[in-house]
Parts: structure tokens; C-alpha cells; sequence
């Protein structure tokens, strides 16, 4: 017998429950570098894990491990996620992508140019930080508020975090990516090339497949590509077509996709396994009267700080009703410009993106610290104005 599933209600149970996952986990994270447990702590994420000599050799600490390694199941998930969307989604014709697509652009743009108002001087390669939201929190809020949000709001930010992403994976792949090894690029290329022949033949393995996945992911790491952008790549070059031997049944068309059948499999693993460890490893910051001190004198902090808080529902709000004004995209049915500043605020939270910029943005420990705790400050205070803005806007 066949198991039922519902791709898209699937996802977002799955990301408010990952949401909080997130919570617990970033928690355990703070109170562990600031226990008795600190040392060991961060001891076991300095630890080296190391395979292979010479030309493939593969030396990482735990931390770059969950972060390299991990994570890019996690940016799998979302590069499927991003596929599905753009071919059968919110984003699969012009008309739909509109105005989650400005609003998008808007909600990155301004945050940037927040930071370097207030950074740029200082440190302006932190401008990618605060353009970042974090899908399984905002989502999980909406869903929190229940009917105090419409479902064409919870629509709208789903189909903007999900192009928010894409706007990151270009900021990671562009901007902090390192100098490039044409010689390992071309062995990414020859990967990408060899797995889209697999597909070609109808080959189902998916060892086969994992072995070719891990030679892309080795040749990105080698090239000076974050490696986590094979995930992405992995995912968008899923084919979004109906998968012959699934043992799952879509209640909403009856076929279950590749793409489905995938996330299926991955998501849970990603949601209530990698990103909470990746929470957990790296939001251990340590605390102290000096560090708290440090953080609120700090441009960098006050940088991202107001440009997740009042960037990302600027932006939002300014470019939809300018997409609005210019007669390029509609509003959703029953939303305002007050639900809409709510929701801007919701992709405040940015939380899981916006820290593993911050880690790849500076090289200085102490400055990924403020980074880190300033992210999690403005994600807090984000998410609060987003539920007093709903909550208000629901008793009108």
C-alpha cells in the first residue's frame, strides 16, 4: 500500500517544526560556550577529521565538516525546493513570480545598502549578511500565528524566501567563494556533465549518483567554490518528472515527481538533523560584559542588525507596492500594506542563512562572534515585530 503525502503542506509542517528545532538546538548551542562544558565544546569542533593524501586529500575540523559537508544536504533540500517552485510552484509562470520576486529583490537590497551606510567603511565585505532569511523560522512563525495570517501571505513568503535563497546561494557563490582552480573546476564541470548523462540513460541509482554528487562536491571544495553549492546544483538539475517506482502517492494529482519523491527523503534529514546541529555549532558564542559591550559598539553589529530589522520590511513593503504602483505584479487577495510589513518582518528572522554568510564573510573569530550574536539579537526582535504587527492587524 501506498503512503500519502502532501509535497507542500509536507514542507511546511516539516519547516515549523524545524523551526523550532532551530530554537532548542541554538539555545543548547549558547548555554554550552557559556557552561563548565565550553572547553570540550569547542574542542570537539576544532577536532581535524581527515582521508586521503596528496591531491585528494580532505583535512576539515568537526565545525567545517557540519558546515561544508552537512549543509549541503541542506542546500540540496533548497535547491530542489527552488526547482519545484519554479515548474510547478509559486514561481512557475511570470505572473506569480511578480511580485514575490520584486519584493524579494527589494528585501535585499535595501538591507545591504543599511549595512554599508553603517558598516561599509569598517568592514564592507559583511554587506551579504542581512539580505539572508531563514526559511523554517519565518515560515514557522506565520504558522504559529495561524488565522491571524492569511494563506496567501504564508503563499507570498514562501515564494519570497525561496527566491531570498537563490539571492544567497549567488552572494555565496559570487562574492565568498575564494580564487578558482580552473584545473578542479573543469573535474566540477566534468561531474555536472557525467550526472546529467545519467539522467539522459534513465540511470536510478542513487549510489551512483551519491558517488558523482561527492566528485562535484570534492572538485567545488578544490576549485575554491563554497562546496555547499553542489547541493544547489544537484537540485536544480533534478527532473521534475513523475517517478516510475515511488512507493508514495501525492493526494493532490495522485503522482509523486523525482523532485517529490526526493524531498521526501531529504527533507527530514535536513530539517530535524543538520540545521539544528549547524545551530547548535555555531551559534556557541561566548557571553560576557565585554563581548555584549564589544557587539553594541560595534558597526558591524548595529549594520546587520538594522538591516534585517528595518532593512527587510522596508524593502519588501517599498518594492511590492512600487511593483504594485507600476502596474508589474498584483497584490494578493485580502493583503495590505500592514500584512505586508508583518510578513517583511517575518524574512527578518534570517538567522540560519545570515550566520553561515557571517562565518564565510570575516575571517576574524571575534568578528564572526558579533556577527553571530547580532543575527540572533535582530532575528528576536524581528520575529516579535512581526507577531505585534499581525496580532494588531488582526484586531482592526
Amino acid at each position: 500500500m501506498k503512503s500519502r503525502i502532501s509535497p507542500l503542506l509536507d514542507f511546511l509542517r516539516r519547516e515549523s517544526t524545524g523551526g523550532l528545532l532551530i530554537l532548542i538546538a541554538s539555545g543548547l548551542g549558547l548555554i554550552t560556550a557559556n557552561s563548565p562544558f565550553a572547553n570540550s565544546y569547542f574542542s570537539i569542533l576544532d577536532t581535524r577529521v581527515s582521508f586521503g593524501a596528496d591531491w585528494y586529500l580532505l583535512d576539515l575540523s568537526i565545525l567545517k565538516v557540519i558546515n561544508y559537508l552537512l549543509m549541503s544536504i541542506f542546500f540540496f533540500v533548497v535547491g530542489l525546493e527552488i526547482k519545484r517552485e519554479m515548474t510547478t510552484g509559486h514561481l512557475a509562470s511570470l505572473k506569480k513570480a511578480m511580485l514575490p520576486l520584486v519584493a524579494a529583490i527589494g528585501g535585499m537590497a535595501v538591507p545591504a545598502l543599511i549595512y554599508l551606510a553603517i558598516a561599509g567603511e569598517v568592514a564592507p565585505e559583511g554587506w551579504g549578511v542581512p539580505v539572508a532569511t531563514d526559511i523554517a523560522l519565518a515560515v514557522g512563525l506565520l504558522t504559529m500565528l495561524g488565522p491571524s495570517v492569511s494563506a496567501s501571505l504564508r503563499s507570498f513568503l514562501l515564494a519570497l524566501a525561496v527566491i531570498d535563497d537563490i539571492g544567497a546561494i549567488l552572494v555565496i557563490a559570487f562574492v565568498y567563494s575564494t580564487g578558482i582552480k580552473v584545473s578542479w573546476l573543469a573535474a566540477g564541470v566534468l561531474s555536472v556533465l557525467f550526472i546529467a548523462a545519467l539522467q539522459k540513460v534513465k540511470v536510478t541509482s542513487i549510489f551512483i549518483y551519491a558517488l558523482f554528487a561527492f566528485t562535484l562536491w570534492f572538485s567545488l571544495y578544490q576549485t575554491g567554490v563554497h562546496p555547499t553549492l553542489a547541493g544547489v546544483i544537484l537540485g536544480l538539475m533534478t527532473p521534475n518528472i513523475a517517478h516510475g517506482g515511488a512507493d508514495l502517492e501525492d493526494v493532490e494529482d495522485g503522482t509523486v515527481s523525482v523532485i517529490e519523491w526526493l524531498e521526501h527523503k531529504f527533507h527530514p534529514i535536513s530539517t530535524f538533523f543538520v540545521v539544528p546541529l549547524f545551530a547548535f555549532a555555531n551559534t556557541g558564542v561566548v557571553i560576557t560584559l565585554d563581548s555584549i559591550e564589544g557587539a553594541a559598539q560595534s558597526k558591524i553589529a548595529w549594520g546587520i542588525f538594522f538591516g534585517l530589522v528595518i532593512g527587510k520590511p522596508l524593502g519588501v513593503l517599498l518594492a511590492a507596492i512600487a511593483a504594485k504602483k507600476a502596474k508589474i505584479a498584483e497584490m494578493p487577495d485580502g493583503v495590505s500594506k500592514t500584512s505586508l510589513l508583518a510578513t517583511g518582518s517575518a524574512a527578518g528572522i534570517g538567522f540560519t542563512v545570515a550566520i553561515f554568510i557571517a562565518n564565510l564573510a570575516f575571517d576574524d573569530p571575534q568578528t564572526q562572534d558579533i556577527a553571530v550574536l547580532a543575527v540572533i539579537a535582530a532575528s528576536v526582535i524581528s520575529a516579535l515585530l512581526s507577531t505585534l504587527i499581525f496580532k494588531a492587524s488582526a484586531r482592526k
